[in-house]
């Protein structure tokens, strides 16, 4: 698909794609506050004393712009994010780019995690009229908030071939002064292909269920990595929705090569620098191919649905390295990640202070080692063992590393091959001294916001690790944080979820992906325990979703209300990628639903879903894994219920 053009003034003068740098961490604590210090974003705090006059995303700014007839520059990241670290430092940290932001436009700064609403309309724009994506982006916007020209990361001077930030925001400026309205029509023209190329589905049939999944498994096939595992090539994401389809599917139909690729996949990530050996847990994603080089983030929703994963794969093959990696992962977050009444935080970001001058950041820092830091700490024997099973090396292991920020340092992957008991403890006892000297070093920033829908996803993978493990204690942390939100995030009075609470205020209308997790947790945490309350909350947020959210004529939901008068394109989520679509989460829930409380109408609202989804099945089954699991189960219950119909209640005459 061709991208869509941005405003052609602009365009055909400043070439934008997104480059690389790097930079450390801004830290800037004096001077001036500006309007963001009076938010709850760790990632606007961040920028509360940036020279540049950011608003928060809401009317106030928006007046101005309209009252002023000034152009929005609207800049997304979020706390954790290197590169939103590299551009503030670079840029927003400079006066003279403040000084050019300040007098030409209308500066709005949102925190992805907070706004996903906001987010997706404008990298939307982004992907279609660039090709890619990512953060931190950048878009610039009418004042009645129409996109006409966006990118992500732009460096402080041309470089490589790319724009200056403070070029592009001369040349807008100019063509803004020069012809507003030529603007502002291009953006209606923009908003309305986007509108075409994102229409709500027309209802579909699921007719060839069976087909389409067997389809999607053999796609996955002709991607699937067969040295290091995964999908595609560099970089390479962990989506565990591909890794909750498969594993479904095995189970359904015996398929030997679906198990493969999902087992197979998460023995590489597992083994990779992807995985943090030392303190459990993965970061974001690796850079190369073979999950050793990560970017270092550590996301709560990646632990969460990566737990799961591996708990489903641990109970699929009894292997006992899945239930070691599910344990290591929950541990990490109840250890570092989960606050005193029982929330849990955001993410760990992917900078932190180097060791030996922490007046300076650098992505990694907290997790590399040099080689004599080892032995420094270790007894000569074990750190030979210890670099010779993790790949430490005198000059660093780290080969794709293309600006030199992890010269002579390496990040640790494991070995593969199977290993004696006794080598297994010496391991063990290496670790627990390494993790030890690694804890006296400054930790990256910790983004302590808590979020609804990734609550609800570690609720779930808690929940889980009981029902699978049979440790009380998992049982005890998912109620703790059910109870928060209820106590915190939910208005019993009026049925409603808040999305982000922090320093002791809730704050921003839940989303459609708020409510759906929810309802997934709860229903996790009923069959967990039983509880009726539980399922009695799950049943009348579920209610609530359906209010708020529901595409009553076509199937599915939108990710906004209808109420949302700042979102400018009302769409539906449909791509299962870091984070599932929570259309295909909302799916399994009323199959649950239906299975739970023998309510026909929660299995035709899922069937209607599904079948909404039938166009993007058909162009990209692989797109929603999370979907296709759903009908994986719909197959499943489907089966089952054919079985109970055809015995009867005193049961089958003959064998089945």
């Amino acid at each position: 698909m061709r991208p869509i053009n941005q405003a052609p003034m602009i365009a055909r003068r400043v070439e934008n794609r997104p480059i690389r740098a790097t930079l450390p961490l801004i830290m800037n604590i004096e001077g001036l506050k500006n309007r963001l210090a009076a938010e709850q974003s760790p990632y606007l705090l961040q920028h509360a004393t940036n020279p540049v006059d950011w608003f928060p995303w809401g009317e106030e700014a928006f007046a101005k712009a309209r009252r002023e007839n000034k152009p929005v520059f609207l800049s997304v990241g979020y706390s954790t994010c290197h590169w939103c670290h590299v551009m503030a430092e670079e840029s927003f940290a400079d006066p003279d780019t403040a000084r050019l932001l300040n007098e030409h436009f209308v500066s709005i700064k949102v925190d992805r995690e907070e706004r996903p609403d906001v987010d997706r309309v404008y990298m939307t724009f982004v992907q279609a009229t660039t090709g890619g994506g990512g953060w931190p982006m950048s878009v610039w916007l009418t004042p009645d908030l129409k996109p006409f020209f966006g990118g992500t990361y732009f460096p402080p001077e041309d470089r490589w071939g790319h724009p200056a930030f403070k070029r592009v925001l001369r040349e807008i400026a100019e063509a803004w002064a020069r012809d507003a309205s030529r603007l502002a029509e291009e953006a209606e023209n923009v908003l309305q292909q986007l509108r075409e190329r994102t229409p709500a589905p027309t209802a579909g049939t699921l007719q060839s269920e069976r087909e389409l999944l067997e389809v999607a498994t053999g796609h996955l096939h002709a991607s699937f990595d067969p040295v290091n595992g995964g999908f595609g090539g560099a970089p390479k994401f962990p989506r565990p929705s591909v890794f909750e389809f498969l594993l479904r599917h095995y189970e359904r139909t015996g398929n030997a090569d679906a198990l493969h690729m999902a087992v197979f996949t998460l023995r590489g990530m597992a083994s990779g620098g992807i995985r943090d050996h030392l303190g459990g847990g993965f970061h974001r994603y690796s850079v190369d191919a073979e999950w050793r080089v990560p970017h270092f983030e550590k996301m709560l929703y990646d632990q969460a649905q990566l737990a799961s994963v591996f708990l489903e794969a641990f109970r699929l093959t009894r292997e006992a390295f899945f239930e070691e990696i599910a344990r290591e992962t929950l541990d990490y977050v109840l250890r570092e990640m989960t606050g005193y009444d029982g929330q849990f935080f955001s993410a760990e970001d992917a900078d932190s202070p180097l060791p030996e001058d922490p007046s300076r950041h650098s992505e990694g820092a907290f997790y590399l080692w040099t080689s004599d830091e080892i032995a420094a700490a270790l007894e000569p024997g074990m750190a030979r063992l210890f670099c010779a099973h993790y790949g430490v090396e005198a000059g660093g292991n780290v080969t794709a590393d293309p600006h030199g920020m992890f010269k002579g340092r390496n990040i640790l992957h494991a070995r593969a091959g199977d290993i004696s008991d006794d080598v297994r403890a010496d391991l063990k006892e290496a670790r627990r001294v390494l993790f030890e000297v690694r804890a006296r070093r400054p930790r990256p920033h910790r983004d302590d916001k808590t979020l609804t829908s990734w609550n609800a996803l570690m609720i779930s993978a808690l929940a889980r690790a009981h029902r699978v493990l049979g440790e009380n204690r998992y049982l005890v942390n998912a109620r703790a944080a059910a109870a928060f939100i209820r106590q915190h995030l939910y208005d019993e009075t009026s049925g409603l979820l808040f999305r982000r609470f922090r320093a002791g205020k809730a704050g921003i209308a839940g989303g459609l992906d708020d409510y759906a997790f929810l309802v997934q947790a709860l229903l996790d945490l009923h069959e967990a325990n039983a509880d009726p309350a539980t399922l009695s909350w799950a049943l009348a947020l579920q209610e609530k979703q359906d209010v708020l959210f529901a595409d009553r004529e076509r199937g599915g939901y939108f990710s906004t209300s209808l109420d949302a008068a700042d979102i400018v394109l009302r769409m539906k989520d449909d791509y299962d990628g870091a984070e599932p679509a929570a259309n295909s989460i909302t799916a399994m829930n009323l199959l649950r639903l239906s299975s739970l409380d023998r309510n026909r109408a929660f299995l035709s609202e899922a069937e209607r879903g599904m079948a909404a989804a039938a166009v993007r099945f058909r162009h990209s089954p692989t797109a929603i894994p999370q979907m296709l699991a759903a009908m994986e189960t719909h197959l499943a219950l489907s089966a089952k219920n054919a079985l109970q119909q055809a015995c009867g209640p005193g049961g089958c005459a003959v064998p089945t």
